[in-house]
């Protein structure tokens, strides 16, 4: 715990250094945290930016409005089609990469237009070990990295954020859904919707941290080996199928090793 405080500290010291911040702010639990950190050491001199596009669910959108308002935080909510970037739809290797730096360069706009110093975002000490060609695209623009910077892993982001009383200590784990398909597999706003109310059905039958892999006409689901069970009651397997089904997909399979972050990266070894 000792270890811990004090990398909360060296977080707080770094933000206080950085003078004015944007903060990159999805509503997840690494963002959220960074957000609250950056406003208790900054006051007003830390603004949230949002990206709003057909790869952000709606309702990811509607809890970072509503939290930077609870807190009284300026927000601002910027237009980031990716899907209008050159070769992005195609879903290349560096998907990720493209997305990034069109989204922040984006920021970097706001942020001088508004009079902020830095754009900082919120990749954690875990996020170094999968293959992640965005955190290139951030290195490339001067984009920093406060949580990296501190040390913080995901697990000790969602400690510090329960003991700040954040309602996203314990949110499930998020990636933009553009993550659900194989690379080479295109991306279409269709897609993205199919993705998107599958997972929402999942969310509201209660399964905590899953996945909707789109593989054209099949729906690969990855959840918790925890929540197994409870996917293979009769109610909610039969549920499960015919509103996949009546979303779009063909066939309805669940993952036998379960969810993991970055399972399309599989496909690269």
């Amino acid at each position: 715990m000792r270890e811990l405080q004090e990398k909360y500290q060296t977080l707080k010291e770094y933000l206080k250094s950085l003078g004015s911040v944007t903060v990159a702010f999805s509503s997840g639990v690494d963002s959220t945290f960074l957000l609250k950190v950056a406003h208790d050491v900054l006051g007003d001199k830390a603004m949230a930016v949002t990206a709003r596009s057909c790869s952000f669910p709606e309702r990811e959108l509607k809890e970072a409005i509503s939290f930077a308002k609870e807190n009284g935080i300026l927000h601002r909510v910027v237009d980031s089609e990716e899907l209008e970037i050159e070769g992005f739809s195609e879903n290349p290797v560096n998907r990720c990469y493209l997305c990034k730096h069109e989204l922040f360069s984006k920021m970097k706009v706001v942020a001088k237009n508004e009079g902020f110093h830095e754009v900082i975002e919120g990749s954690n000490m875990d996020d170094l070990g999968d293959y992640r060609p965005g955190l290139t695209a951030i290195e490339e623009l001067g984009i920093k990295s406060p949580l990296r910077y501190a040390g913080l892993t995901k697990e000790e982001i969602r400690q510090l954020s329960k003991e700040l009383e954040l309602p996203t200590w314990d949110k499930q784990s998020f990636a933009c859904l553009s993550s659900r398909f194989p690379y080479g597999q295109s991306i279409t706003p269709e897609k993205l919707k199919m993705v998107d109310e599958a997972e929402q059905l999942l969310l509201d039958l209660g399964f905590s941290q899953m996945r909707v892999r789109h593989h054209e006409t099949l729906a690969r689901i990855e959840i918790v080996e925890e929540q197994f069970p409870k996917l293979m009651e009769k109610t909610n397997r039969e549920l499960i199928h015919s509103r996949l089904k009546e979303i779009g997909f063909i066939y309805v399979a669940l993952d036998l090793i379960g969810y993991r972050t970055g399972s399309m990266n599989e496909t690269m070894k």
